[in-house]
């Protein structure tokens, strides 16, 4: 539950933190401070704790910084580089000897952009020593025992080095924080001195979280089988670099790697690091073209070397970090037997502390109890997702995606009207014909499913007999002739019915941020633990798009390459669409929309294709709850809308993840 906060008096506290240090350090056991710590191999508590509790101080913990040594020179200047770590932890167990372990956020955002819905920076006092950690990590979990750190990727904020986005110095900035922490790694007191500084505070276990970026980074390190990296909480995370700008060749935004790194890269590193900007742009040429640069920060080929445990949290209608990154990486971890939970809310790009904030806090709490403290409280036997289903209504599954979960395939056909077809489990024939608009979105598309319009080639089911979930990762294989060199494809799925969803298309990607704060942790003069409250932001929607995926046409002979068209003839591709669990209530339609530019969502082609689908080879294979036997139609006959009400056209993205997409 939040905590308020209360003044008390500056010598009431000082009285308050003696005695509480000076009762752990004479009559707890090594194995047992007030439930903060789990038994050590030193002595053993009278009872297994279930929970962490507040029992250290804040205000007095130890805050300190420390540079470790990455063992790359990224700048090229003749000596490797140093990133900076910010450190807080109680001091009562400094005092005791007593080791304990560490819950670390790696990002480039510390200075230049913020974290957190209130866009939080650090603050340092006047020997810089640190003052404002951003978020509540550090306030809530550090009176219970851990330590927290906060590192400062290469060429970000206090560190050396040069921002390569998601490259081997991003992740060895980081890793090499959990290697020293594990006692791996060399670090020093000062950023250019040379008297070494050890963790003999800790006792080696680290869980790395945070969202996007941040989240990204940590699931590169555990990529790297990172020993002494116990568990990671990506949250809205990239598990392929190239898969953020592209889509089998499609670009997603007007810029890529190189655009990113001017943006969070230090005033000093934007001086030292040109040579590492050119290769940024080198390497990610706007062909869409795979390269080596793109195999390096790629994570989902080193699943099999994960160690740690992964919680993964994702916005199912996040279209800046979109849930193929999430769906391509769940899908590797269980291949490999990784342990591993699951948040999947309705809202775009948002923290779960700002959709589910007393549930969320609460369950982080318990996973790092179970994960780095080694409690017994049950949550690895415990369903294994949570699912948003409607604003604020949430359901759960032992596993993810559900037992009984089949690829079925469904096929498009010819219906009465010309671009309003068919869905369902029979082979079509002919074909269906649309001219790519540039000036048009996904929303455009599914508000006319019913009119023929030449931009899109839609087809819906039959109202359904029962509700239909799908769960898991899609795909849509297209054959298209085209009357161009280029062209760019789109296939979206739509759920046709009433529904109150998330406004995720708000600016806020379904959120409203309030003026009231709740508190959670403990607080000091410069940190507060208080942050300001939000609900849900939704929208009443007579359609809800719920996945999408897109392609360059041009990558149809290989994903990696892309070549010139030859119009006038087929070319059959498949596009990969983005994770999801939805149901499609009874009553409901399914439509499968497929057309060109998805305006703000992938950039146009250099032409104004004309493509004519060919509906005997173009089909959609989904994962269906209940397999086959789950897609059932029935004879009721649903009147055509000339408009349907969904929310606002997806807006132009700015290509940074974890910051702002506006």
């Amino acid at each position: 539950m939040p905590i308020r906060v209360r003044r008390t008096r500056l010598l009431w506290r000082s009285l308050l933190a003696a005695a509480l240090a000076a009762l752990l350090a004479t009559l707890l056991s090594p194995g047992a401070a007030g439930a903060a710590q789990a038994p050590s191999a030193q002595g053993q508590a009278s009872r297994t704790p279930d929970e962490s509790r507040p029992v250290y101080s804040y205000e007095d913990a130890i805050r300190e910084s420390v540079w470790v040594d990455t063992r790359i020179d990224g700048d090229a200047d003749g000596r490797t580089d140093r990133v900076a770590v910010d450190i807080v932890r109680p001091r009562e167990l400094d005092r005791t000897g007593r080791r304990i372990p560490v819950i670390m956020d790696a990002s480039p955002y510390y200075s230049c952009c913020g974290r957190g819905n209130e866009s939080q920076k650090k603050t340092y006092d006047a020997d810089g020593n640190p003052v404002l950690f951003p978020l509540y990590y550090d306030n809530y979990f550090v009176p219970r025992g851990y330590g927290y750190v906060a590192v400062d990727l290469t060429g970000t904020n206090r560190s050396e080095g040069c921002v390569d986005i998601g490259g081997r110095s991003d992740v060895q900035s980081a890793k090499a924080v959990v290697d020293w922490l594990n006692g791996g790694a060399r670090a020093y007191t000062t950023r250019t001195g040379n008297e070494r500084t050890k963790a003999s505070w800790t006792n080696g276990d680290t869980g790395m979280i945070g969202k996007s970026y941040d989240g990204t980074i940590a699931q590169g390190v555990a990529a790297t089988g990172a020993p002494g990296l116990k568990t990671i909480v990506p949250i809205g995370a990239i598990s392929s670099w190239y898969d953020y700008y592209f889509a089998k060749g499609a670009p997603l935004f007007n810029s890529g790697p190189d655009g990113l790194a001017r943006g969070v890269q230090s005033p000093e590193a934007r001086d030292r690091c040109g040579a590492v900007q050119q290769r940024l742009i080198d390497g990610a040429p706007r062909t869409g073209d795979w390269t080596p640069l793109w195999s390096e920060r790629d994570h989902v080929p080193d699943a099999d070397k994960v160690r740690a445990s992964v919680f993964a949290v994702h916005g199912m209608q996040d279209l800046n970090v979109r849930t193929k990154h999430f769906g391509q990486w769940w899908d590797a971890l269980a291949e490999n037997g990784v342990e591993r939970k699951l948040w999947l809310s309705q809202a775009g790009h948002v923290d779960p502390f700002d959709f589910r904030r007393e549930a969320w806090v609460r369950t982080l709490h318990r996973w790092f109890d179970h994960e780095l403290l080694g409690y017994d409280n049950g949550i690895d036997r415990e369903p294994m997702a949570d699912i948003e289903r409607a604003p604020d209504r949430w359901t759960t599954d032992r596993v993810w995606p559900p037992r009984g979960t089949d690829t079925v395939t469904l096929r498009p056909s010819k219906g009465s009207s010309p671009g309003v077809g068919t869905l369902g489990p029979r082979r079509g024939k002919g074909s269906e014909t649309f001219t790519d608009d540039r000036r048009l979105s996904e929303t455009d598309w599914a508000e006319r499913i019913d009119t023929p319009t030449p931009d899109k080639a839609g087809f819906i089911s039959k109202p359904l007999a029962r509700d239909l979930r799908l769960s898991g990762s899609s795909t849509v294989t297209v054959t298209a002739t085209p009357t161009t060199r280029t062209a760019h494809l789109s296939a979206v799925l739509v759920d046709l019915g009433p529904a109150t969803i998330r406004d995720y298309a708000d600016d806020d990607e379904g959120i409203v941020t309030l003026p009231e704060r709740t508190c959670w942790g403990a607080s000091t003069k410069g940190d507060s633990s208080c942050f300001k409250e939000t609900r849900a932001k939704t929208a009443d929607v007579e359609y809800t798009i719920f996945s999408r995926g897109w392609a360059d046409l041009g990558n149809w002979a290989d994903p990696h390459k892309g070549r010139p068209l030859t119009p006038g003839k087929a070319h059959t591709i498949t596009l990969d669409l983005a994770a999801s669990d939805h149901v499609v209530p009874k009553g409901h339609r399914l439509a499968l929309i497929i057309a060109g530019t998805d305006k703000n969502l992938i950039v146009p082609p250099a032409d104004t294709p004309t493509l004519a689908i060919d509906l005997a080879r173009t089909f959609a294979k989904l994962p269906l709850v209940g397999g086959k036997g789950a897609f059932t139609t029935s004879k009721a006959v649903t009147p055509r809308e000339p408009r349907l009400d969904g929310v606002a056209p997806p807006r132009p993205l700015n290509p940074r993840p974890g910051g702002s997409t506006s």
